[in-house]
């Protein structure tokens, strides 16, 4: 089959097989690409679609990276289930083997280190968010009377505006807590920015937002702490997600911060990056 070369990520050499009926981007089945004790996932896709123009264009239409978004995290959720992978940024691309091959032997003692740093162990993500009104933590509850006066709709606002200061503030304190005993738990932290929610469309404001490198063989632990804290404080809630590929811990090479690149190369180094 012609066309370029979608790199997902790269590996060391494994012996489990994928999953059966696994398709990647473009709906290409993903093979192994070995090279120096290396291995490089990789699936054809269309010229047409990524090469140096189409792709730019591409990368601006949201459904279509939506797409591909999905059909990539595909072959990473597989190659995580069987191995540690490396996950590329999405949307690398190379025009041939070859340029896969050079983009292996150039990154080589880097992809090494990083392999060694992560093997045997996944990202888990932990978010904690604080609801906007404390009495929907509360549960149905009478409904405030109605201000007699000025001086009592202000009285009334500004109890309000304290319990949601004060729900704010034990949020914080449960959420440093929370994040020194996963992080004593943990090989490895990182603190992401807060989510905003008219993005991400999750209820509350998120005040923790923070990823954990875990060790396969200890996880179960790892998921059974963040468990028995979901009950610890009314009005927070703590949601948990894993176990993915270590995007945050990769280096340079993930896109765990919801970036995209492309990387369009051939023997020839034409195209974008190297």
């Amino acid at each position: 089959m012609t066309g370029l070369r979608y790199v997902y990520a790269v590996c060391r050499p494994f012996d489990a097989a994928l999953q059966a009926q696994l398709t990647g981007v473009a709906g290409d089945p993903p093979r192994l690409l070995a090279h120096r004790g290396l291995v490089a996932v990789v699936s054809h896709v269309p010229e047409a679609d990524f090469c140096e123009e189409a792709l730019r264009a591409h990368l601006e239409n949201l459904d279509w990276l939506a797409g591909t978004a999905r059909a990539h995290q595909q072959v990473i959720d597989a190659l995580t289930a069987v191995t540690t992978p490396l996950p590329l940024r999405l949307a690398t691309v190379f025009r041939d083997d070859s340029g896969v091959r050079v983009m292996l032997e150039e990154r080589e003692e880097a992809f090494r280190r990083t392999l060694d740093r992560l093997d045997g162990r996944v990202e888990w993500g932990v978010k904690v968010y604080v609801e906007a009104e404390p009495e929907r933590a509360a549960g149905p509850a009478e409904p405030a009377p109605k201000p007699a006066s000025g001086r009592d709709y202000l009285r009334q606002r500004r109890m309000r505006t304290r319990a949601n200061d004060d729900l704010w503030t034990k949020a914080e304190g449960f959420a440093t807590r929370l994040h020194e005993t996963l992080s004593s738990r943990a090989d490895d932290a990182r603190l992401h920015a807060p989510q905003n929610p008219s993005i991400s469309g999750a209820a509350g404001r998120n005040v923790l937002n923070a990823a954990y490198l875990v060790g396969r063989d200890v996880s179960e632990e790892f998921v059974e702490v963040v468990d028995r804290t979901k009950d610890d404080a009314p009005g927070i809630r703590v949601e948990l997600t894993g176990p993915w590929a270590a995007y945050s811990f990769a280096g340079d090479e993930a896109a765990g911060d919801g970036t995209t690149g492309h990387d369009t190369a051939g023997e020839d180094g034409t195209g974008v990056g190297s």
